[in-house]
């Protein structure tokens, strides 16, 4: 099995970076949630992380629901043109939690060896 370096997970998915021996691929994230795998690059998981603040908007029908997010799946669209996903209410926001800090954990990384630098 390949080594991995982990950037951020919750209780849904895991988001990582590549290793080839002790060097970290960092050109591309792999997000894994809900058996399924994206490979994308931060210009992508930015898109994703787009679509799915479109989607919440989108669907914010639930608040006043009795059912409170348990009951439909919708489609969510992702970066890939050919693929959505299925989701619940419950689901799109542990995405958006996995989405968010992974995008939030590449940025400080970034900044703290990159311009934050002394």
């Amino acid at each position: 099995m390949r080594e991995i370096a982990q950037i951020y997970h919750n209780n849904f998915g895991i988001s990582f970076y590549w290793k080839n021996g002790k060097q970290v691929i960092s050109e591309k994230v792999q997000l894994v949630f809900k058996e399924t795998g994206f490979y994308f690059t931060v210009e992508e998981l930015n898109q994703f992380c787009d679509l799915i603040e479109d989607s919440m908007t989108e669907n914010a029908c639930c608040e006043a629901c009795e059912l409170k997010y348990s009951c439909h799946k919708f489609l969510l669209k992702t970066p890939c043109s050919q693929i959505d996903l299925a989701v619940s209410m419950t689901e799109l926001k542990s995405i958006k939690d996995l989405v968010e800090g992974s995008l939030f954990k590449i940025e400080l990384e970034e900044y703290v060896y990159g311009v934050g630098l002394n």
